[in-house]
C-alpha cells in the first residue's frame, strides 16, 4: 500500500431482495492458545474455547484461535442505493484443538450460523467478534463448513479506530489495510491465516462486480447481476476484494497470463484515459518484475481505478486497487505489482514484520526506475539518505517492530528501501537478487518474518550480516557513511 502522505481518506445503492439473495447465495500457524483446557481425561483433553484473537500483540482481537480456515465462499449482495449489503459466507475451516466453541471476526449482525448443515448458537461478545458454539464440540484437524448469514449497512460500523468503508451510490469498493473484511465477510481476519477464495457478488445488473483472481461466470436475471470469481491461492483476508459500479473493462493475456483491468466510468473522460495508459502497462511491468525476483506467484494480473475519494493504492492480491491519480504514476504500479511477491505471496506473520511488505515494494521501484531511464538505485539510496539524515523522527522507529501506530510510516516505506539497496551494495548484485528470488520462491503462498530474511540473507551471501542489520533496521541514528553500510 501507498498512503497519501508518501506520495489514505477512508470513508462513507437499488436494494437486493433477500429471498432472492438467499437462492442466488445458496451454499453453492501461528494461532494463539485457546484458553485453558479443563483436566486431562481418559488421555485426550475436554474441548476447549478458541481464543477470541490469533495472538498478534498490534491488535489483540484480530484473528482467532483454536482455527484454520482452508476456503471463503463469499456470496454478497450489494445494494448500491441504499448501501445494503446481505451476505452468506461459508468457511470451510479446520479446528486445531477440540473446540467447544470458537470466534469469527465480523463487524455486521449475524442471523444465522450453521456447522455441516446443523444449527449452531451464537453470541457477539464484542461488537467486532462473533462467537460460535456448535450443538456438538469441533475435533482436531477435522474439516467443518461453518455457513453465516448476516446483513446490514457496512458505513455504519467502526473497528480500532478505522471507518473503513469507501462507497457513494454509484460505486463501492472494499478495500484497506490492515483490517476491511470483518465490513463484508467474518473471517479469521490476521495474514497468517490464508485461504482460498470464491467471491460472488449480486448486484444492479448495469454495473460489474469486480474482485480478485479468475471471473467464473456472470449471470443476468431481471434487473440484477450476479458474477463469480475465485481466487486459487492462498490469500489473507484484508487482500480480498470486490468493487462495484460502471467499469470500462479491457481484457488480454501476455505468456498465458490472464489480464483483466478496469476504470470507474464516474471518472471524466481525460483522466480515464490517462489512468489507462498507465494501468495498460501492468503486463509489461510483471513480465519485468518477474525476471528479477522469478515466476508471477498467481493465476491473474490487473487492477482496477476507482472514482472514490481514496487516498491510497492497495495491493489487493492479483488485481491492485488504485485511486484516480494513477494516470502517469509508473511508480505506483510498480510498487503495488511488487507486493505480489512481498506481502501477498510472502505474507507477514505478524503485523511487526511490514517492513519486508513495505520497504521491499519501495526498493523495486528504485530499481525499475534504474532500469528505466531514471537514477542508479545507488544515487537513489545517497539521495534520500542525504534528504532524511536529519528528519525527526525518521531513525528513531524499530523497522523490526516499529509499533501500530507506525506501520505505514515513512520510514518503513523509505528507510526500508534504502536498506535493501545498501544491502545489496555490500552482498553484492548477485548474491542479492539470489536472496530475494529465493525468500519468494521458497515462502510462496507461505509467511516470512524479519528474522528469518536475515538468516536467509546471511545463508545466501555466507557473511555476518548482524551489524548492517542492526545499523539500518534498528539503530535510532543514521548509518554511518561507511562501505560495511552499503553507503560507500
Amino acid at each position: 500500500m501507498i498512503p497519501s502522505r508518501l506520495r489514505r481518506s477512508v470513508p462513507r445503492s437499488r436494494l437486493v431482495p433477500l429471498a432472492l439473495l438467499a437462492t442466488v447465495l445458496a451454499p453453492l500457524p501461528f494461532l494463539a492458545p485457546a484458553t485453558d483446557a479443563a483436566p486431562a481425561s481418559q488421555g485426550r483433553r475436554a474441548p476447549v474455547a478458541g481464543a477470541p484473537g490469533i495472538g498478534d500483540p498490534y491488535w489483540p482481537l484480530d484473528g482467532n484461535g483454536g482455527i484454520d480456515v482452508l476456503h471463503y465462499d463469499v456470496a454478497i449482495g450489494y445494494s448500491l442505493a441504499s448501501g445494503h449489503l446481505d451476505g452468506v459466507t461459508t468457511l470451510t475451516l479446520r479446528p486445531t484443538r477440540d473446540l467447544s466453541r470458537f470466534q469469527l471476526d465480523l463487524l455486521l449482525p449475524a442471523t444465522s450460523v450453521s456447522i455441516d448443515g446443523e444449527p449452531a448458537a451464537f453470541s457477539r461478545p464484542d461488537p467486532h467478534e462473533l462467537r460460535i458454539t456448535p450443538a456438538t464440540p469441533l475435533a482436531r484437524g477435522t474439516s467443518v463448513e461453518v455457513r453465516v448469514a448476516y446483513g446490514g449497512r457496512p458505513a455504519e460500523y467502526e473497528y480500532a479506530g478505522e471507518s473503513n468503508w469507501l462507497a457513494d451510490d454509484a460505486e463501492v469498493v472494499a478495500m484497506n489495510q490492515p483490517h476491511m473484511a470483518p465490513w463484508w465477510f467474518p473471517a479469521n481476519d490476521h495474514p497468517s491465516d490464508k485461504a482460498r477464495f470464491d467471491i460472488t457478488v449480486t448486484g444492479d445488473a448495469e454495473a460489474q462486480a469486480v474482485a480478485n483472481g479468475l471471473l467464473v461466470d456472470r449471470t443476468v436475471e431481471g434487473d440484477l447481476a450476479t458474477t463469480h470469481w475465485r481466487s486459487t491461492s492462498p490469500m489473507a483476508t484484508y487482500l480480498a476484494f470486490f468493487a462495484l459500479g460502471r467499469y470500462d473493462v479491457r481484457t488480454s493475456t501476455r505468456a498465458g497470463l490472464p489480464f483483466y483491468g478496469a476504470v470507474s466510468r464516474e471518472l471524466p473522460p481525460t483522466v480515464r484515459e490517462s489512468a489507462w495508459r498507465t494501468l495498460a502497462e501492468t503486463p509489461e511491468v510483471t513480465a519485468w518484475l518477474q525476471r528479477r525476483l522469478g515466476p508471477y506467484p498467481f493465476e491473474s494480473t490487473g487492477g482496477l481505478v476507482t472514482s472514490l475519494p481514496v487516498g491510497f493504492a492497495l495491493e489487493n492480491q492479483t488485481r491492485p486497487t488504485y485511486p484516480a491519480s494513477l494516470g502517469g504514476d509508473v511508480s505506483l504500479l510498480v510498487h503495488e505489482l511488487a507486493h505480489q511477491w512481498f506481502g501477498d505471496s510472502v505474507a507477514v506473520a505478524r503485523w511487526r514484520d511490514i517492513w519486508l511488505n513495505e520497504g521491499f515494494a519501495t526498493f523495486m521501484e528504485a530499481a525499475y526506475a534504474e532500469r528505466h531511464g531514471g537514477p542508479s538505485a545507488q544515487q537513489w539510496l545517497r539521495d534520500t539518505y542525504g534528504r532524511s539524515r536529519d528528519l525527526f523522527g525518521f531513525w528513531e522507529i524499530d523497522l523490526t517492530d516499529p509499533g501500530r501506530d507506525r506501520i505505514f510510516s515513512s520510514a518503513v516505506y523509505n528507510r526500508g528501501g534504502m536498506a535493501l539497496q545498501a544491502l545489496r551494495r555490500v552482498v553484492g548484485d548477485g548474491d542479492f537478487w539470489r536472496i530475494l528470488r529465493t525468500w519468494a520462491t521458497q515462502r510462496r503462498d507461505g509467511l516470512g518474518t524479519v528474522p528469518a530474511f536475515r538468516q536467509l540473507a546471511e545463508q545466501v551471501s555466507d557473511r555476518s550480516l548482524d551489524r548492517f542489520f542492526r545499523a539500518w533496521l534498528q539503530a535510532p541514528r543514521p548509518p554511518d557513511r561507511t562501505r560495511a553500510n552499503g553507503l560507500k
